[in-house]
C-alpha cells in the first residue's frame, strides 16, 4: 500500500480525526499541504465551485484527469484522492480502466459513490491494487433522481440500509468512506460498526474524519454555502474588495 496514505488507513487504530479537504488547483493544494490537512480529495465537487455547472452530472473524466494533475503537483505529503465522475464507472472494467487513468494522473486512491449497488465495480478497483474510498448517504451524482439534497437514515429501515451499504463497502475492499448528509445517529452506529474510517460531511461529528469542499470552508463561493459548513474565512469577499481597489487604482490614474 502507498505510505502516503498510512496515516488515513491507521487513524481509526490510533484514533486520531482525519482531516480532508477539497482541492482543485496547485496553488490549493499546495497551501493545504503546507497547512497540515491529511488527506486532499479532487472532488467532483468541482463541476460547481470551479466550472460553474449547475451539480456534479456535468463533469467529465477528462476534467477530472486534469484537475487531479494539478493537485498532484502541489501536494509533497497530503495523499490525494480523486473522484471517479459520473458514468465513468458504469461497469466493473470501465470502473478498473478509469481508476488506472486518475492514478496515472498523480493520485493515490479514487472514489465513487454507491453501497451494495456499486460493490463489483469496488472489489475490481481494489483486487487491481487501486486503493479506493466508497462514498454513501446522499450521492450527489443522484441529485436529479433524487430531486434534491436531502439527508439520509432519518428512518430505522433507512439507518439499517446504510449500515448494509456501509458493511458492503468495507467488504469489497474499500479502505475508508465517505458519508455525506447522514443523520448523527446513524453515522455514529454505522462508525462505530467499521473497522475501515468513515468520513463525514454534514454527518455529525461522531465519525472518523471530515471532509468540507473549501471554498465552503474559506468563504470562496459566497452565492451559495452549505447549512452544515461553517466558513472559517471570507475569501471571497476579500477578492472582491481587491478587485474593486484595483479598479479605482487603475480608474483614478495612480497605477
Amino acid at each position: 500500500m502507498n505510505p502516503r496514505l498510512e496515516p488515513l488507513l491507521t487513524a481509526k487504530a490510533r484514533g486520531c480525526k482525519v482531516a480532508m479537504l477539497t482541492a482543485y488547483d496547485y496553488p490549493t493544494a499546495r497551501l493545504l499541504d503546507e497547512a497540515g490537512v491529511d488527506v486532499l480529495l479532487v472532488g467532483d465537487s468541482l463541476g460547481m465551485v470551479v466550472l460553474g455547472y449547475p451539480d456534479t452530472t456535468f463533469v467529465t473524466m477528462e476534467e477530472m484527469l486534469h484537475h487531479t494533475r494539478a493537485v498532484a503537483r502541489g501536494s509533497q505529503r497530503a495523499p490525494v484522492i480523486a473522484d471517479l465522475p459520473i458514468h465513468s464507472y458504469d461497469t466493473p472494467e470501465q470502473a478498473v480502466a478509469n481508476a488506472r487513468r486518475l492514478m496515472e494522473a498523480g493520485a493515490d486512491a479514487v472514489k465513487l459513490e454507491g453501497g451494495i449497488s456499486h460493490s463489483a465495480q469496488i472489489a475490481a478497483i481494489t483486487r487491481s491494487g487501486i486503493p479506493l474510498v466508497a462514498h454513501i448517504g446522499m450521492l450527489p451524482q443522484s441529485v436529479r433522481e433524487e430531486g434534491g439534497y436531502k439527508i439520509k437514515g432519518k428512518t430505522p429501515e433507512a439507518a439499517q440500509q446504510l449500515l448494509n451499504d456501509a458493511l458492503a463497502v468495507e467488504a469489497a475492499g474499500a479502505i475508508a468512506v465517505v458519508m455525506e448528509l447522514v443523520k448523527a445517529e446513524a453515522s455514529q452506529a454505522i462508525t462505530a460498526a467499521l473497522r475501515i474510517p468513515t468520513i463525514g460531511i454534514g454527518s455529525g461529528a461522531e465519525c472518523d474524519g471530515q471532509v468540507l469542499v473549501i471554498h465552503d470552508l474559506a468563504g470562496l463561493f459566497p452565492w451559495f454555502t452549505p447549512r452544515f459548513a461553517k466558513p472559517l474565512a471570507a475569501a471571497g469577499a476579500s477578492i472582491r474588495e481587491a478587485a474593486a481597489a484595483y479598479v479605482e487604482r487603475v480608474h483614478s490614474g495612480k497605477a
